[in-house]
């Protein structure tokens, strides 16, 4: 295994191959972005590209980021080669093509709370709780991951221009609703329950896009990237109230901001860091839009 401190050996960009345990053959690439002034007290973001496989421009856009917020950030990226396709990244590898489901250790979900006890066990980070960022597909991913249970040490999550939802609801199949894997009515609960914050370009409404997902499926969820998100929050909202819980996730609009990565990321930075900052006290800024 290689030593996961060249990730903060210096300042600046640095980058390493790295192999989970649960997927020994499969590469994936860490990219991190160290600040000048870093420590094992530094808090970690864990920033998850879209479907580009971009880790590398994702780490970029976070390296001022970093700088100026105090935070390590280390985007994981999953080569096409190691990866492929919807099902193994932003889905979660939770089932084949055939529909065969996967046992969850092999999850790609599970990869990032292992990669977190990795980084501790190296002495990269003695931080008990992380955050994570995703755009577009990585915003997929990120919220999926949480609908499933991989959030107990996870302090602040964004979901950014994801294209499409797993909504929360149990009617409707995986892998845009919650149905047909063996969810009850009651774990959707302290789902709806974890701060979710989900962002929103306002500017991220073209439908045109190689990569919109555009079927039948996706297109019940919203006519753009920006209403999907919406309508995730507010089916949140309404499926918290018959279940009499409470659905913290917040919904913030971007404004002037498209399909866009890097200033998704300027946008969520800051949000990020009040939160990585202020462990267990940090409240969702007010929605917009």
């Amino acid at each position: 295994m290689p030593d996961l401190r060249e990730l903060v050996a210096r300042a600046g960009a640095n980058s390493l191959a790295w192999h989970d345990t649960e997927f020994p053959d499969q590469t994936l690439y860490l990219h991190a972005a160290r600040p000048v002034r870093c420590t094992s007290d530094t808090p970690l973001l864990f920033v998850h590209h879209g479907v580009g496989r971009n880790g590398t421009d994702y780490r970029d856009y976070w390296l001022p980021l970093a700088e100026s917020n105090g935070l390590l950030a280390v985007a994981i990226e999953f080569p096409e080669a190691s990866f492929p396709d919807y099902l193994r990244y932003h889905f979660g590898n939770m089932h084949n093509e055939d529909g065969t489901p996967n046992p969850r250790e092999k999850w790609t979900y599970g990869i990032i709370p292992r990669l977190f006890d990795a980084l501790r066990a190296a002495g990269v980070t003695n931080q008990k709780t992380y955050g994570v960022f995703g755009h577009s597909a990585g915003g997929q991913f990120v919220h999926r991951m949480l609908s499933f249970g991989f959030r107990d040490r996870v302090e602040v999550a964004v979901c950014a221009n994801a294209g499409t939802y797993a909504m929360p609801d149990l009617e409707v199949a995986w892998p845009f609703g919650l149905g047909q894997v063996g969810l009850a009515p009651e774990t959707l609960v302290p789902v709806l329950n974890f701060p979710l914050i989900v962002m929103a370009g306002t500017n991220d409404t073209k439908t045109t896009g190689r990569y919109f997902p555009k079927g039948p499926r996706s297109m019940r969820q919203g006519e753009t990237r920006w209403h999907r998100a919406h309508n995730y929050v507010r089916l949140g909202r309404a499926t918290a109230e018959a279940l009499g819980t409470h659905c913290a996730w917040t919904v913030i609009d971007v404004p002037g901001v498209g399909h866009d990565g890097h200033g998704m990321s300027i946008a969520a930075a800051p949000v990020i860091a009040a939160a990585l900052h202020a462990p267990g006290r940090f409240h969702p800024p007010g929605e917009h839009g």
